[in-house]
């Protein structure tokens, strides 16, 4: 199983390695990629048609063009992730069995918790999926 890890990081290394230098050459494009700081899944409980629980799972991630401003909030990913937790619980406590839930209201909160957290706008929300099951 080690064996397997092992050969599959060597692989994505080497990969890395061949396309470093076409993307230092590039000249400006990489800036983009290290802005970009990806948070674990934040998941809450909603309650389902026929009475059971069921989970609403959010991917989001922040894109961070400030350095500055990079470097404070992976500093305070933890503190993130408990705000997003708790926004994510809030909303899905508030949808009605069977609903979808209401992204532009989810993405607002979220993206005013992370303005709170760090004094300032400039750090952009991103979010991948939104699922209920």
């Amino acid at each position: 199983m080690e064996r397997r890890a092992l050969l599959g990081l060597a692989a994505v290394a080497a990969a890395t390695a061949a396309t470093s230098p076409a993307a230092a050459s590039d000249g400006g494009g990489s800036a983009s990629g290290n802005s970009y700081l990806g948070l674990p899944t934040v998941t809450g409980n909603v309650r389902r048609p026929g009475g059971g629980l069921g989970v609403m799972t959010v991917e989001v991630g922040v894109d961070t063009p400030d350095a500055a401003l990079r470097t404070r909030v992976a500093q305070s990913a933890p503190r993130l992730r408990a705000a997003y937790a708790q926004v994510v619980q809030q909303h899905a406590a508030s949808l009605l069995p069977g609903a979808p839930p209401d992204i532009e209201r989810l993405v607002s909160s979220l993206q005013t918790a992370t303005n709170t957290l760090m004094g300032r706008a400039g750090a952009r929300l991103l979010i991948g999926t939104v699922m209920v099951v």
